[in-house]
């Protein structure tokens, strides 16, 4: 009935298009506005309609069914929300159980891969926490169900549709098969009392000459290691070539030659001469803390007010970020294509999203949120202002202001065995 209604409604604007010449086409202007706006608000409506009846009937699907989480499980106050709070938020407005298990996704991609080539019907992986290249990989080998988020109220109501990480991941189409988690960006940080911040690449060579042997990063594969890598390529070759740039080998080594040469000149003067590397982002971390270096780098852009506050690092330790900006990233939840418990994925994926789950997360974990802020009400905006962010971070607006965006999945790997070969231990 309401299709036929707006199907009549186009019909008459454009017999009376047809029919009018310039007089009657101003004579019927405001009809036609008027029967159209009334035909999109009924299809609107029902659209709603059928959207909200859609997630009812997997919200009653959902009920009583235990959701697998699988993802990177070495964040010991994440996981400690998750079983948390989280946990409790999903059992008591859906009883929903949350299972989360922790798996490195190099794993989970092999557990997809081995259940896909065996032809499996149903697999344990329900909900996947990933980003980046490891999303192109799952996508591009249907690992992955989808499109999904049309499906969720909260990606519609409360996430922006139009920022450019809703769309894609790392350069990559996202189309529907992950949901925002939270959002992440490269800070540095470093002990205050040892001298002004290096503001970039150049300042920060000088200060590892005035401090040979405490300043290092994590070995190339390790994902904060290889950002800030990208970080060096930024601010010593650009940042636009990089997303459009063929991933091609030979002409990525061409492009970002300056920046290699600039770390094989830093080696030298990094921890261990630059002859080897912590292996992961946490053994970095913990020599920050133990004073055998000064700086580190992080994507968890509070992980200093949290550290402090939990006793790791002192009071003097201050995050920093470079004058041309660092690069952020979203962290994104997916669903397995045969999962077992996929209804309720959905729900507990749309409960991530909740102004509630959100600004918990906020507050608890000082990770940034994913929803438009102009999309909540009043009442919530101010509940997200008065988050105390704790010592030694920078605001959220300062750090939304100096993001850089991630460079093409593709790239990632080519530019970690380009380190490989011309920088490591050189």
């Amino acid at each position: 009935m309401k299709k036929s209604f707006l199907a009549l409604a186009l019909s008459m604007s454009m017999a009376l298009l047809a029919c009018g010449g310039q007089k009657a086409s101003t004579e019927t202007t405001a009809a036609e506005s008027k029967a159209e706006s009334a035909a999109a608000k009924e299809m609107s409506e029902e659209s709603k309609a059928e959207g909200s009846a859609d997630f009812d009937a997997l919200v009653a699907e959902a009920k009583g069914q235990t959701v697998n989480f699988y993802g990177w499980g070495g964040d010991d106050r994440l996981n400690q929300w998750l079983d948390g709070y989280y946990a409790e938020y999903l059992k008591k407005n859906y009883d929903i159980t949350l299972n989360r298990v922790p798996m490195g996704i190099e794993d989970i991609l092999a557990q997809l891969s081995a259940e896909k080539e065996a032809g499996a019907k149903e697999s344990d992986i329900d909900m996947i926490w990933i980003n980046g290249e490891n999303f192109k990989t799952a996508k591009e080998n249907d690992f992955l169900y989808g499109p999904f988020t049309q499906n969720l109220p909260n990606f519609k109501n409360l996430v922006n549709q139009e920022d450019p990480e809703t769309n894609k991941d790392f350069a990559y189409p996202i189309e529907g098969y992950e949901a925002p988690y939270g959002k992440a960006q490269m800070v540095f940080y470093g002990d205050k009392t040892k001298g002004d911040f290096p503001k970039n690449t150049e300042e920060l060579l000088a200060y590892a000459k005035a401090h040979p042997g405490q300043i290092t990063y994590p070995a190339l594969p390790d994902f904060t290691g290889s950002a800030f890598v990208r970080n060096v390529i930024y601010d010593i070759v650009g940042v636009e070539q990089f997303q459009t740039v063929k991933e091609d080998k030979e002409a990525v080594r061409e492009l970002v030659k300056p920046a290699m040469d600039y770390l094989k000149e830093l080696n030298p003067y990094l921890w261990k001469e630059g002859k080897t590397y912590p292996e992961k982002e946490p053994t970095m971390r913990n020599m920050v803390a133990d004073g055998e270096l000064i700086m580190g780098m992080t994507y968890s852009a509070y992980l200093v007010s949290n550290s402090i506050a939990d006793g790791s690092f002192s009071n003097n330790m201050q995050t920093f970020i470079w004058d041309k900006g660092t690069i952020g990233n979203t962290n994104y939840i997916a669903i397995s294509k045969n999962a077992k418990h996929n209804a309720a994925a959905q729900v507990a994926i749309n409960a991530m999203l909740s102004e509630d789950v959100q600004l918990n997360r906020y507050e608890t974990l000082k990770t940034i949120p994913v929803l438009d802020n102009s999309k909540l009400s009043k009442e919530v905006q101010d509940a997200f202002a008065k988050v105390d962010l704790g010592e030694g971070v920078l605001e959220q607006s300062v750090l939304l202001e100096k993001r850089l965006p991630e460079m093409p999945a593709g790239l990632v790997p080519i530019i970690e065995e380009i380190w490989q070969e011309e920088v490591a231990g050189k």
